[in-house]
């Protein structure tokens, strides 16, 4: 039985750049759908799809790499984790890496990226960041 689906989704991301696969599948979520989403938004990942079948669908991510094939995502992690939640404010959100990196917040509208949160000024729980 799997805890943590949101800590798979991103571990299967880093294990498959890693190994620079054209794409990674998993199983479907709504949550996991929305969080690619945001790191499409972000230019993170080329898009998603979702593929049907019997019991579970499954999501899969096609993976974008630089233009001589160098890794966009260079570092992964799960910040809020099931033991220990973190949340922070619009106004208490700093860059990632001098503002090349972005975190993943779950908010009232939606999973955001952290600049679109700020934008938007809401905060929440930070479920990851990347770089």
């Amino acid at each position: 039985m799997m805890t943590d689906p949101i800590a798979d989704l991103l571990t299967r991301i880093r294990n498959a750049v890693r190994v620079e696969r054209p794409y990674v599948d998993m199983p479907y979520s709504r949550m996991k759908a929305m969080i690619v989403e945001a790191l499409r938004r972000e230019g993170f990942v080329w898009d998603s799809e979702v593929i049907e079948g019997t019991p579970v669908a499954t999501l899969r991510v096609n993976l974008k790499y630089g233009p001589s094939g160098e890794h966009l995502i260079q570092h992964i992690e799960r910040v809020s984790k099931p033991g220990c939640r973190v949340y922070t404010r619009a106004c208490d959100m700093r860059d990632i890496r001098q503002g090349t990196g972005v975190a993943v917040l779950s908010t009232s509208k939606g999973i955001l990226s952290s600049r679109e949160a700020r934008r938007d000024g809401v905060g929440g729980e930070v479920l990851c960041q990347l770089w």
